[in-house]
């Protein structure tokens, strides 16, 4: 996921995709505590992806 293409989206978007992954983070950490998560990797990318949904929403609010 980019920035760029984060950009065009509208803050009610940016605001579902980040509920979307917030639910996602949960989801690995409940994998990763018993054991079953067999990449971890994805977390990490997912808590990579909703820093650029939660800075694009911060800069779409400031621009108002």
């Amino acid at each position: 996921m980019k920035a760029k293409d984060l950009r065009i989206k509208t803050i009610e978007e940016l605001k579902k995709l980040e509920n979307d992954l917030r639910k996602k983070i949960q989801e690995y950490l409940i994998l990763k505590k018993i054991k079953k998560l067999d990449k971890p990797h994805f977390l990490r990318q997912a808590k990579k992806d909703l820093a650029r949904v939660l800075t694009v929403i911060n800069e779409k609010l400031k621009q108002k």
